[in-house]
């Protein structure tokens, strides 16, 4: 399914399973109406009011209303007006849910006018602005742009500058968002000891993507990705988002054909969610939703009883930071 065909009403509706239980939805995006993907706020209220108890969410940047002239390391802060703008402080739908509580915006870290553009997110950010995203995924297999939104090259995590752009965002005591694939994870865990007091937040699971879609080949990578997952973890300065593997490049093949329940979700998921809560623990791992790029996959419902199912053996401390309080912690919500 192509995320500009996907519905509002598509998808497998189930009733929450505990449905009051709070969650941080941690890992977003919008676009305004008209964008390539039908993501505003009225859509994500849609999802919002299928039943979970999400009482707040991090939007992520996602390229999307850049300023389109004027000076070109503050083009960025054009998302986090846009945003700010948007995203009522006072609540949307059924339950009054903060949208963009918190807001992680894009910087060029491989420019060093990446100061300026980070010192604009925070003067547009009215408070909200924790973070920046700066995507380095490469794959021999895959083709990388497609999925960072920008070209990237081999070794971005070891490149000088792209260091010292993470030191000015360290400098402005904010966290710093990355999604990779699992080859990477080991230039990583170097890049974490390069810059021990900046707080890093892996997307996605660190990126366990096979070279195929195929179980035979998911199965192949499963080994190398678990094992550099936890050296990055022996980092005290690193935390992990749960989710994002909606996507084809995952190699699940959810997309295609008759939309899943939360029943399987949990049952194909369940050694990704354990590999990563037993790495680094429940206080540093997140929940994501990753919407509407996963929405291809299955309904917002389904994601979220997913979680619940695959944690229902952990205790109720351990699930409050799974579900919001890592986030909140994190995000400084």
């Amino acid at each position: 399914m192509k995320l500009d065909e996907v519905d509002q009403d598509d998808g497998a509706r189930e009733e929450i399973l505990e449905p009051d239980l709070a969650i941080v939805d941690a890992h977003h995006h919008l676009w305004p109406s008209g964008y390539w993907i039908p993501y505003d706020l009225t859509a994500m209220t849609v999802d919002l009011d299928r039943g979970p108890n999400v009482t707040d969410t991090v939007f992520v940047e996602c390229m999307t209303s850049f300023r389109p002239d004027g000076d070109e390391a503050l083009r960025p802060v054009g998302e986090t007006e846009f945003v700010v703008g948007n995203a009522p402080t006072a609540g949307v739908g059924a339950t009054g849910t903060h949208v963009a509580a918190a807001v992680v915006g894009w910087a060029d870290l491989m420019q060093p006018s990446a100061a300026r553009t980070l010192d604009g997110h925070l003067e547009a950010g009215e408070g909200r602005f924790r973070g920046v995203r700066f995507n380095v995924v490469w794959h021999d297999a895959h083709s990388t742009t497609a999925h960072a939104g920008r070209v990237t090259v081999p070794h971005m995590l070891l490149d000088d500058q792209y260091r010292a752009g993470l030191r000015a965002v360290a400098d402005r005591d904010l966290t710093y968002d990355i999604w990779l694939y699992h080859p990477q994870l080991l230039e990583l865990a170097d890049t974490l000891d390069a810059v021990p007091d900046l707080t890093f937040i892996v997307d996605h699971l660190g990126g366990p993507v096979p070279d195929e879609a195929t179980p035979e080949s998911r199965a192949a990578i499963f080994d190398d990705w678990r094992r550099d997952l936890q050296e990055v973890a022996r980092r005290p300065n690193v935390v992990l988002k749960i989710g994002g593997v909606g996507m084809p490049v995952y190699g699940f093949g959810l997309q295609d054909g008759e939309r899943p329940g939360s029943a399987q979700l949990a049952e194909l998921w369940a050694p990704y969610v354990e590999t990563a809560i037993e790495a680094f623990g429940p206080d540093r791992c997140m929940f994501e939703s990753n919407f509407p790029i996963d929405k291809q996959s299955f309904s917002y419902e389904s994601l979220w009883n997913a979680f619940m199912r695959v944690t229902s053996g952990y205790s109720a401390d351990e699930r409050s930071m799974l579900f919001s309080g890592t986030a909140r912690r994190v995000y400084r919500i």
